[in-house]
């Protein structure tokens, strides 16, 4: 049996487009994308999921190869990849900012730990929150419906469609949610930190020889891991809406044009 170029050519294309696309999407998406998942996994997972969803892609325009439309939808794909894990990856940012204004708040700012999705140092609420966040979004099968949006984007921007400056808006535009359900996040514990400390400033008020240093920062501490502990509760129904909200924030970017 013997195969021609012609013949080969479009096979390559309907696997190479699905996943270049993809492994944009593993770079950056959350779990997927986490600094300690080694770069031969990552490759790994883009090539099963690109098997996976190649057989559902709407058929590619022709190109030429290595022409300049060619080399430009290569990197719309990589882009639209990338734009799509950056969005999902946005609301655990948000846990770890809400993480962060907590520490500060109750006096932990102070102790870090490397954060395993990036690499890098944290505080140590803020890598709980983030952890616990994981957790979460594992058991309520987040990752399972992030893959669903990364097959349905090829349905809303089939291959060759330009990742537009107005798409780049909505993902940049969409950062600032990540500041206020970080905010939203750590609200109830601040609120309930500034009470704290207003009670420890009427306390030293009241009997100036207490040595407010020597008492405030424990009490602070005691009642800041308190209040976080209470505020899990609403943490998994949080989560869920920002994993929905970012879901559905993916179509609005891919489809603006």
């Amino acid at each position: 049996m013997q195969f021609q170029a012609a013949e080969i050519v479009p096979w390559v294309h309907a696997f190479m487009w699905p996943f270049l696309r993809v492994a944009g999407f593993v770079l950056v998406a959350p779990i997927f994308g986490a600094a300690v998942v080694p770069g031969r996994t990552r490759v790994i997972i883009a090539l099963a999921l690109s098997i996976l969803i190649a057989p559902i892609v709407p058929p590619a325009p022709p190109l030429a190869t290595f022409s300049a439309p060619f080399f430009l939808t290569i990197v719309n794909q990589l882009l639209i990849g990338s734009a799509i894990g950056f969005v999902v990856q946005l609301i655990f940012d948000a846990l770890v900012i809400g993480g962060q204004t907590i520490a500060m708040t109750m006096g932990l700012g102070f102790a870090t730990l490397i954060d395993a999705q990036r690499g890098a140092s944290v505080p140590v609420v803020s890598q709980f929150m983030l952890v616990f966040g994981i957790l979460i979004f594992l058991s309520i099968n987040g990752h399972i419906a992030l893959i669903a949006t990364l097959a349905e984007s090829f349905r809303w921007a089939p291959i060759g469609t330009d990742f537009s400056a107005a798409s780049a808006y909505q993902a940049a535009h969409f950062a600032g949610y990540m500041f206020s359900a970080g905010v939203a996040i750590a609200l109830p514990a601040v609120v309930a930190l500034v009470i704290v400390n207003f009670g420890l400033g009427v306390v030293s008020r009241a009997a100036p020889a207490l040595n407010l240093f020597a008492i405030g920062f424990p009490i602070t501490m005691l009642f800041g891991f308190l209040i976080v502990m209470l505020s899990l509760k609403l943490l998994p129904e949080r989560v869920n809406d920002m994993v929905d909200t970012s879901l559905l924030q993916v179509e609005t970017m891919i489809t603006a044009r």
